[in-house]
């Protein structure tokens, strides 16, 4: 089977290209020309690259791929939210959320197929964790979703894709490795060219991970509480058992960077008689004090078999109310995509967890 390039870095692709002959003295050229051709100009074909000699063309067309993953099916919502499910393997799929606004978009990304937390409101956590997601899969969703926007060559001003939010299925911090190495080439200023800044890494709280996700990527933080005790955290986001909710905070609390201008975003679904009490709402206010933070106040988007309600909108009104008179930013998340399951926790594919029986033997027939 040919190799990919997509989610290598240019050291990785010029070892690559070492390996199928380029000379040692053009190795950083020619990495930075396939970069550019990639990631820049969005290049599926190898003979679409000009400034490659038509030889050298042939050559890595035989051994190299630039394909994306397979789009299984794409929905569009009345409110204009594109969603794509991406076949990865036999089995295994992963959606993306594309959430155009009318100056720019956000692209909701997911990091692993399935995941391991069961929050108890969120559709994906009914679906069993698979594995990982590769850095060529993570970054595979921003190219597909450019591709299909048509936003080719990479703008500087202007993006209709202008956000990349790693708030799809699966929890990130478990996924480091490939989250981080995927994220360093979005951010790369020859290419993708998004910035930090417009990055938001969402975790349910894999409190000794945060810090590294401040020093190593630098991006925006946001932070699934959706409770302010512990027992009821337990329930809703069962990581709370490993990570209470006051070690999560004091994470938060020596986030590097953060400030007044970078500040740390606390998601918080809003169900009804569960979560949405005026009282929950000021001890919510006494936990995050002396963070920079604002609070997004999400409206539980229903699924099939959910077992909570969304909260009235008087009851938001009230919480939101308390958490804007101390100071804090607290606005309202207007759901998007409902129509087509798109919405903040609806995600989830059909995707089945293989045995290792057979995964050995798709390996070996492919062999």
């Amino acid at each position: 089977m040919k190799r990919s390039l997509i989610g290598l870095t240019r050291e990785e692709i010029a070892e690559e290209l070492r390996l199928v002959g380029v000379p040692d003295r053009a190795l950083r050229m020619r990495a930075n020309q396939l970069w550019h051709w990639i990631y820049y100009r969005g290049t599926t074909s190898f003979a679409a690259m000009t400034t490659i000699a038509k030889g050298l063309q042939a050559d890595l067309d035989a051994v190299f791929t630039l394909e994306r993953p397979a789009v299984a099916a794409a929905q569009c919502s009345v409110d204009g939210t594109r969603k794509w499910l991406l076949a990865l393997a036999p089995g295994q799929e992963v959606e993306s959320v594309y959430i155009p606004e009318a100056d720019r978009g956000a692209l909701c990304v997911s990091s692993q197929v399935g995941c391991t937390l069961n929050c108890r409101f969120c559709h994906t956590g009914t679906q069993d964790w698979v594995r990982n997601l590769t850095a060529a899969e993570i970054v595979a969703q921003v190219l597909n979703a450019r591709d299909a926007i048509g936003e080719w060559p990479s703008p500087k001003e202007g993006r209709m894709l202008s956000n990349i939010v790693m708030m799809g299925m699966g929890e990130p911090l478990y996924n480091y490795d490939n989250v981080k190495k995927a994220l360093a080439i979005v951010m790369d200023n020859e290419g993708i060219g998004i910035s930090r800044r417009r990055i938001t890494l969402s975790t349910a709280g894999v409190a000794p991970m945060i810090e590294h996700v401040g020093r190593d990527l630098g991006c925006e933080l946001a932070i699934s509480l959706h409770a302010v005790r512990d027992d009821l955290r337990n329930e809703l986001v069962p990581l709370n058992k490993k990570y209470p909710i006051q070690e999560l905070l004091a994470a938060c609390r020596s986030y590097p960077g953060a400030a007044n201008s970078r500040r740390i975003t606390f998601e918080y679904v809003m169900l009804r008689g569960v979560n949405d009490s005026v009282t929950e709402a000021k001890e919510l206010v006494r936990l995050i004090a002396g963070i920079h933070a604002k609070v997004n106040l999400i409206p539980f988007n229903p699924w099939p078999g959910a077992p909570y309600a969304c909260s009235d909108d008087e009851a938001i009104a009230a919480f939101a109310e308390v958490v804007n008179r101390a100071g804090y930013s607290s606005p309202v998340r207007t759901p998007r995509g409902r129509d087509i399951m798109a919405a903040c926790g609806q995600l989830k594919s059909a995707s089945i967890k293989q045995r290792a029986s057979a995964r050995a033997a798709e390996a070996g027939a492919a062999a």
